[in-house]
């Protein structure tokens, strides 16, 4: 026992909660939608070989791979726009290293291999369905995928402002997160939920689209009614979501507002 409660595990069962976001500690059922996503996780990718039959057929058929004169989606100019500090300077060893104060785990991957330090725990799923689309990315583009080193926090709100190292003139460090402020230079990273959001019924975001369509077909927009529909937290410090409950009336406002 004293082995186990020493591992880290990338469910973060066992490691401290993130030192300027304290929460309570899990209590894991055995049958839990947690303890199932963990397990698919391991099987899929810490213990199951790769599926590399599969990523060979799709390279093979995916036009991405036969055209090397395709130009980069639109979208990828935001990649300048968040590195942008970092042009000049560039981002050593030193900036990782100052990153880690901030991070909840760190992700090094070196000839096309994932590797995983981890520093304190997330909330419910977030870290693992990360580093989960992480290795989906490694498996569907196999051999195109740089060796890069990165720190990750995976709470909501920024901590790197920018002010603080625009008067200093210093190096900010790179720090991942999932999302980012004008005044803030935390580099912005895809929701873990796009993987799925166990704990809320949530599967990926491939099939949540699929089932979306499906239900849009079942009635008619002409036939609809005029709700509007929100389901989130209300109790993370937010004056918005707390007084959003206020409007949860479909007669008097049109709006059902539920806590997830």
């Amino acid at each position: 026992s004293e082995l186990y409660l020493g591992q880290k595990t990338v469910a973060g069962d066992n490691l401290e909660p993130t030192p300027w976001h304290p929460f309570p500690t899990k209590k894991i059922s055995s049958d839990g939608k947690y303890t199932r996503a963990s397990q698919i996780f391991q099987c899929s990718y810490l213990t199951c070989s790769s599926p590399l039959r599969f990523i060979r057929s799709y390279m093979n058929k995916n036009d991405l791979f036969q055209n090397t004169t395709r130009s980069c989606p639109a979208f990828f100019q935001w990649i300048h726009e968040d590195l942008a500090q970092w042009r000049v300077s560039g981002i050593g060893e030193n900036n990782i290293r100052a990153a880690k104060e901030f991070a909840a785990f760190r992700v090094v991957i070196v000839g096309g291999r994932l590797y995983v330090d981890l520093y304190y725990a997330c909330v419910q799923s977030r870290m693992m369905f990360t580093i989960w689309g992480l290795l989906q990315l490694l498996e569907r583009y196999p051999g195109l995928v740089p060796d890069v080193d990165l720190m990750f926090d995976c709470m909501d709100r920024p901590r790197i402002e920018r002010l603080k190292y625009r008067q200093s003139n210093l190096s900010p460090p790179p720090l991942f997160r999932y999302c980012s402020k004008r005044d803030h230079l935390d580099i912005p990273f895809p929701d873990w939920s796009f993987w799925g959001w166990s704990e809320t019924n949530l599967a990926s975001w491939e099939e949540e689209f699929n089932n979306i369509k499906l239900g849009s077909k079942a009635v008619k927009w002409i036939d609809r009614k005029p709700i509007a529909y929100w389901r989130g937290n209300p109790d993370v410090s937010s004056h918005i979501r707390t007084k959003l409950l206020d409007c949860n009336s479909s007669s008097a406002w049109g709006a059902e507002i539920l806590r997830q």
